[in-house]
């Protein structure tokens, strides 16, 4: 059974001025590549496809300058993917995203890994200097200030992915990460939950506090006291939710139900609770967050936060195979903000508690 608990919205906003090439595209439902090859009167284009573009084109009164009539034939777009994921889960499912649309929208895709720590910037700079026209940086490089300084101060387009606070000039493909974690903890509540661990996820990653401050919501929304020793530190890694959940375990009052910051820590959890002779869902629930591969290769199937990382990752090259196009068309950058669905899945993890939870705090 699934959830649905937010429906996608554009912040982007439409930008004031002469019509871009990137406008046609979309009025016309093509890519800006095939608006250009239109332009220029190239055969290889269906009579559909060509008439939609020219009603496009006339409704907009759009003026082909000359840099929109090069760009079919100004060479293969590079973007880049920088990645920095502990996750082998969630960056598959990123890689293969991105693979297929830049396939799909004819251009090429060049992944380079970036650790955080000393060598982040000098391999950003690499990746500058190789003349790539764009970069998508997912989590946790989303929230490298470092990386960002170098990209915008080279004054190459961006798009972060996953991020909880979007920088300024770049654009960007979330989720609501606050309201997801808020929807999970009420789902928890509501199966009378009242002892709910957390593990929050990498501390310098701006998702992880906004998962965090929604679980505290739906806590307080509850009326259920506040207790910090029912949430604890993780690194969205395996071997941090083993730890997580070994603290949580260990407490003298131990929760009924452990919420994880993602899928990778939760399957730690119950890897954990099973050594314990803990049987999930019957003695504890667990519950993760991205619905990875993983979340239905363990037993029990993760209860799990769906957040469409493969469409994320196709956007995320739309946005910036846009940007690129609107640039080199003469028009301004689109640092839009494309806030997509999560969805709630319930699996076999998740069950009331079985013994009595402890009193609700009264106003």
């Amino acid at each position: 059974m699934s959830l649905a608990t937010r429906k996608p919205r554009n912040t982007s906003g439409r930008r004031s001025g002469a019509p871009t090439i990137s406008d046609v595209a979309v009025l016309a439902g093509v890519s800006p590549m095939t608006v250009s090859r239109v332009i220029n009167g190239e055969a290889k284009v269906r009579e559909a496809t060509r008439e939609a573009v020219n009603v496009a084109i006339d409704t907009l009164r759009y003026a082909p300058n000359r840099a929109a009539r090069s760009l079919a034939g100004g060479g293969q777009m590079r973007i880049g993917l920088l990645y920095s994921n502990p996750s082998a889960a969630y960056l598959s499912e990123f890689l293969v995203g991105s693979l297929e649309q830049a396939s799909r929208s004819d251009v090429q895709l060049i992944v380079e890994k970036c650790d955080i720590g000393d060598h982040e910037i000098e391999v950003a700079r690499h990746m500058i200097e190789s003349g790539i026209d764009g970069v998508i940086l997912p989590p946790p490089l989303c929230d490298s200030r470092a990386v960002l300084d170098v990209l915008t101060e080279a004054g190459v387009p961006t798009v972060v992915v996953a991020t909880g606070s979007p920088p300024e000039g770049s654009a960007a493909v979330t989720i609501d990460d606050f309201e997801a974690a808020r929807a999970m903890t009420e789902h928890l509540v509501k199966l009378g939950h009242s002892r709910i661990g957390f593990i929050i996820g990498n501390p310098n990653q701006t998702a992880s506090r906004l998962r965090h401050e929604g679980y505290l919501a739906a806590i307080a929304d509850a009326g259920l006291a506040p207790d910090e020793s029912l949430v604890v530190s993780g690194l969205f890694t395996y071997r941090s939710g083993l730890d997580g959940a070994e603290q949580l375990l260990d407490a003298k009052d131990a929760p009924t139900a452990i919420f994880a910051s993602n899928d990778d820590m939760a399957a730690a959890t119950v890897a954990v609770a099973h050594r314990r002779g803990l049987d999930v869902p019957g003695d504890l629930t667990v519950c993760g967050f991205d619905d990875s591969a993983l979340a239905t290769t363990i037993w029990p199937e993760l209860t799990t936060i769906h957040q469409p990382i493969a469409d994320m990752s196709r956007a995320a090259v739309e946005l910036l195979v846009s940007a690129i196009f609107n640039r080199r068309s003469g028009g301004k950058d689109a640092n839009g903000h494309v806030v997509l669905d999560y969805t709630l899945v319930r699996r076999q993890s998740d069950a009331a508690p079985r013994r009595r939870p402890p009193s609700r705090v009264h106003a």
